[in-house]
């Protein structure tokens, strides 16, 4: 087993997703410090970016291919790692996607490809790197969840499965991997002033909804995407912001379970904490935007339509 590059650059660093928004504010503060070894990675028709965006690959940092989804992806670069510099010291899984559709329209495929991407891939990653770090008694697990995680928005329901579903998996992993010496943590940031959401992926049939105005779905979709489109265009949070709290906690000695990397992330944590579930359901949804529009009849509802839901042909 190779030491040197190791001992020479200090901790290694392996962050996925680092070609773009978040991911990429974390890489560009980390190559700061070179003290670090890092191991950027990005799907592999992305890679080119990184040269794009003035990354180049040199002694101290790899630039690898990796689809979170793909275990032989997984596998080849946390072997290499492991091999050629001692393991991974701190694993960033922030790669991730976000899926918008109803419950109606949603499809199994999109379905599995949410929770393989946000949840079954990151466990999984996370899984491999934890043999070396139970054997040298240290290492950091950052787990990029989001406000969804503690609260679930109309037309999101899908993402914020995905996100419930990996913190729930990682709080228990906190527990188990505690008593090697090897924390967990749990990054969860609110709305952030970036272009991400129009990233998204609108479901097959939620796109009709968007799209049609006599969708049943239309006011949804409509009202939903003006108040998060808002929300992201007014908030003073960053990638950059939140990037520097997530390179601050990687030099904590006391690392927290969860951190709330934003204001509305701290302020949904203590509503959904300590609002009885009566109230916090009312008031939930009488603040939904032009709630008094959604369900209102629709050509969609008349039998008839050529253009109903009924042709979904892959429920789950």
């Amino acid at each position: 087993m190779k030491r040197s590059e190791h001992s020479r650059h200090g901790k290694v660093v392996l962050l996925t997703g680092a070609s773009v928004g978040l991911g990429l504010a974390i890489a560009r503060r980390l190559l700061e410090d070179e003290s670090l070894h890092l191991v950027l990675t990005a799907r592999a028709e992305s890679l080119s970016r990184f040269a794009e965006l003035g990354i180049d690959a040199s002694d101290r940092v790899w630039l690898r291919a990796l689809d979170i989804t793909n275990d032989a992806e997984r596998r080849a670069v946390v072997e290499e790692i492991d091999a050629e510099l001692g393991g991974v010291n701190i694993l960033v899984n922030n790669a991730g996607i976000t899926y918008r559709t109803v419950a109606e329209y949603a499809t199994a495929a999109e379905l599995s490809h949410q929770m393989n991407v946000n949840y079954e891939g990151p466990m999984a990653l996370a899984a491999l790197v934890l043999p070396s770090m139970r054997r040298r008694r240290t290492g950091h697990i950052i787990q990029i969840s989001s406000a969804g995680g503690l609260v679930a928005m109309p037309t999101m329901g899908l993402y914020s499965a995905s996100k419930f579903a990996l913190e729930a998996a990682s709080e228990a992993m906190y527990y188990e991997v505690r008593p090697f010496g090897v924390r967990v943590t749990l990054v969860l940031p609110g709305f952030v002033n970036s272009p991400a959401y129009k990233h998204a992926v609108v479901g097959l049939l939620s796109r009709r909804a968007t799209e049609q105005t006599n969708d049943p779905y239309h006011p949804h979709f409509e009202n939903m995407d003006r108040m998060i489109g808002s929300m992201m265009s007014l908030t003073s949070a960053t990638p950059e912001s939140v990037a520097r709290r997530v390179v601050k906690l990687m030099h904590r000695r006391r690392a927290p379970l969860r951190l709330l990397a934003t204001w509305d992330a701290r302020l949904l944590w203590w509503f959904r904490r300590f609002t009885p579930q009566g109230p916090y359901v009312w008031m939930t949804y009488r603040a939904l935007p032009g709630i008094r529009k959604w369900g209102l009849p629709s050509e969609e509802e008349n039998p008839q339509s050529t253009s109903s839901p009924a042709r979904r042909t892959q429920p789950f």
